[in-house]
Formats: C-alpha cells, sequence, structure tokens
C-alpha cells in the first residue's frame, strides 16, 4: 500500500458517484486544498509551455526529497531540525568536487581538488559524507531536547555556511565551483532537461518510498511515540537516542542526495544556495503541507515551488522585489495557518 492510498482510493469512488463527491466535500479543507494546489499546478503548467513546466517540475522533485527527509525528524519524530541545509549543502559540494571537469579547474587562479569521477559515482560518496557528518553532529545533538536542540541546530547551519565560505582550497568560496559533472550512463550523458527530469522523479519515488516503510513499521511508531512522549517511550526500555540518531542520520543522507541531485543540475554552486534562510524556507515548506504526513510534504513542496515561480510573472511586481515579495507572502500564509489551520494544508498534528 503506497503512502496516503486510502485518500486515493476515498477520491476514486466519489469521482465515480458525483452527487456523493459533492456532498462529502463540503466540509473537507483537506480535499478542496489537494484540489486547488493540483489544478493550480497544471493550469500552470499549460500556460507556460512544456520547457518551462520540465524545469519546474525538476525544481519540485528536488525540494520534495528535501521536504521528505526533513518531515521524517520534525514531523514524525517532534526534532525542530533548523540545520538541514547544511546536509544539502554538503552532498552538493561533495558531488560537485567529485566531478567538477579537472580541465576546467585548471585554468583557474584558485583551482581545487578535482576527480574527475562521473556522477553515478560521486552521488553515493555525496550521501555517505551527509550521513557521517550526521552521525557526528548527532551524537552531540542528542544531548539537547526542545529549544535548546533548535538552536545548536541553528548553530549547525551557520558553521556549515561558514565551511563553504571560507574553506576556499576546497570549495573555492564565493567565488563557487563551475563544469560540474552530468549524470552519465556509459556513453549516455543525461544532459537534456526531461532526462533530468526523469532521474530526479526516480529518486523522488525512491525517498517517498523509504520514508513510508519507515514511518509504517514498528521503528516509525516508536518515533511517533518519541514525538508525543520521549519520557515516556523511555519508561518502556526503548533507547530512544538511537532511534533520533538514527532517523537524523537517514534523513541527512536523504538531504545529501537532493544536494548531489542539485549541483549535477545547475552545473554551479556557491555559498548562498545554503544560507540559513533557504533552511528557514525548507520548515515553512514541511508546515505548510502538514507534519507527519508524506503526502504534505510533497503538496507543500508543490505550493512553494509554483508560489516561488508564479511570482516571477506577475505584470505589476518589479524583477528586483520579486524575491522580496515572495518572502512576505510565504510570511503571511504562514501566519494564516497558525491562525486558522496550525496543523497545515492536510497534516494531522499541530507544531
Amino acid at each position: 500500500m503506497l503512502p496516503d492510498s486510502h485518500a486515493y482510493r476515498e477520491l476514486g469512488r466519489l469521482a465515480r458517484n458525483p452527487r456523493e463527491f459533492f456532498r462529502s466535500s463540503k466540509g473537507s479543507v483537506e480535499l478542496w486544498v489537494n484540489l486547488l494546489v493540483i489544478t493550480w499546478a497544471l493550469a500552470f503548467m499549460l500556460w507556460q509551455g512544456a520547457g518551462f513546466a520540465i524545469t519546474v517540475a525538476t525544481i519540485f522533485a528536488i525540494w520534495a526529497i528535501l521536504a521528505v527527509s526533513l518531515n521524517l525528524v520534525v514531523g514524525f519524530t517532534g526534532l525542530l531540525s533548523v540545520g538541514h541545509i547544511g546536509f544539502f549543502g554538503i552532498g552538493a559540494y561533495a558531488t560537485a568536487i567529485l566531478t567538477s571537469d579537472p580541465a576546467y579547474e585548471q585554468l583557474r587562479t584558485e583551482a581545487i581538488p578535482t576527480f574527475g569521477w562521473p556522477f553515478f559515482a560521486a552521488l553515493p560518496i555525496s550521501i555517505v559524507l551527509a550521513g557521517l557528518v550526521a552521525l557526528v553532529v548527532g551524537v552531540v545533538f542528542n544531548r539537547f531536547r526542545d529549544d535548546i536542540f533548535v538552536l545548536v541546530s541553528f548553530g549547525f547551519a551557520i558553521i556549515a555556511f561558514s565551511v563553504f565560505l571560507n574553506w576556499r582550497g576546497l570549495t573555492r568560496g564565493a567565488f563557487g565551483i563551475h563544469e560540474i559533472g552530468k549524470p552519465q550512463l556509459g556513453g549516455w550523458v543525461l544532459d537534456s532537461e526531461t532526462e533530468f527530469l526523469a532521474l530526479a522523479l526516480f529518486f523522488l519515488a525512491l525517498a517517498v518510498l523509504i520514508s513510508w516503510l519507515i514511518v509504517s513499521s514498528s521503528f516509525g511508531r516508536v518515533l511517533t511515540a518519541i514525538r508525543e512522549d520521549e519520557k515516556a517511550i523511555e519508561v518502556f526500555g526503548y533507547r530512544v537516542v538511537h532511534y533520533k540518531l538514527a532517523v537524523w542520520v537517514i534523513s541527512a543522507m536523504m538531504a545529501g542526495l537532493a544536494g548531489g541531485l542539485f549541483s549535477s543540475w545547475t552545473s554551479f554552486i556557491d555559498p548562498n544556495s545554503f544560507i540559513l534562510l533557504e533552511s528557514i524556507l525548507l520548515i515553512s515548506i514541511v508546515i505548510l503541507g502538514g507534519l507527519a504526513t508524506i503526502w504534505g510534504s510533497l503538496l507543500g513542496a508543490m505550493a512553494f515551488v509554483l508560489l516561488e515561480e508564479g511570482m516571477r510573472f506577475l505584470p505589476f511586481l518589479p524583477n528586483e522585489f520579486i524575491g522580496q515579495a515572495r518572502q512576505i507572502v510565504l510570511g503571511i500564509l504562514l501566519v494564516l495557518l497558525m491562525l486558522f489551520r496550525p496543523q497545515g494544508l492536510v497534516g494531522r498534528y499541530k507544531l
């Protein structure tokens, strides 16, 4: 059974009986939200054409992997982490360094170590590296709870950004890394937008499947119990520290996967892609979609990407104000959600 498959079966049953559909949908906020976001997405794609739709779908796939991974920590386990963007950056930089073109790097005044690895050899290393860093910092973070955990994860995000910016011998700092390798299978290079989208959607499906297997297992039920009452679950003999550390590492590895995809897709990264604001936006996506629901993470990522890209086409908004306007609109949405629907669009639990 796929995640939230009961909702899909119910929606199909209601669609076959329009009268029952309208009667049942009158008080269903979740149903109307789903229909609104999906219809908005389809209309926007058709309006802008196939090329733009492929780009938006690729951005969605990468952000959705991040949102699903973070929801494992925030929604299902109850650990409000602000440092997830650091693992995203570790995956991106590891893939960039391992796959960047050595011939191009030799022309730079500030050359960095290059290896010229193929993408599919570098990506697993990036995922494992993000997991190892998460394991090290997680051992320390497990000493803290609640507000203190938020603060130390905040500190990790700042430290990660500082490393990306100042370790110039490895990351070239503010100059960034160029000519990052594209995915390649034998002699077939996945350099077209459509091919890369298919790859990103495949990894998104894999991340969703892994997350569903986790949350639907006994391991996931312990995570939910930790969110509800950590001290109570310890009374029954569960090693809470081990469970939290395990889901923390798994989540970070998924973020590293998203980072590897991001760097290969853009072919260029610099520290500005991994600032603290991006981590706040990621948490906002999880809250917007809903805590402790995989579908909510996907829906939140879709709504965020549509908002981010759609505002570029508002005729009355100058280009230099688009970034600030996005943040204002997203902030207003979050305030309204906290006032009228604190569990998010399709979430089960309140923040």
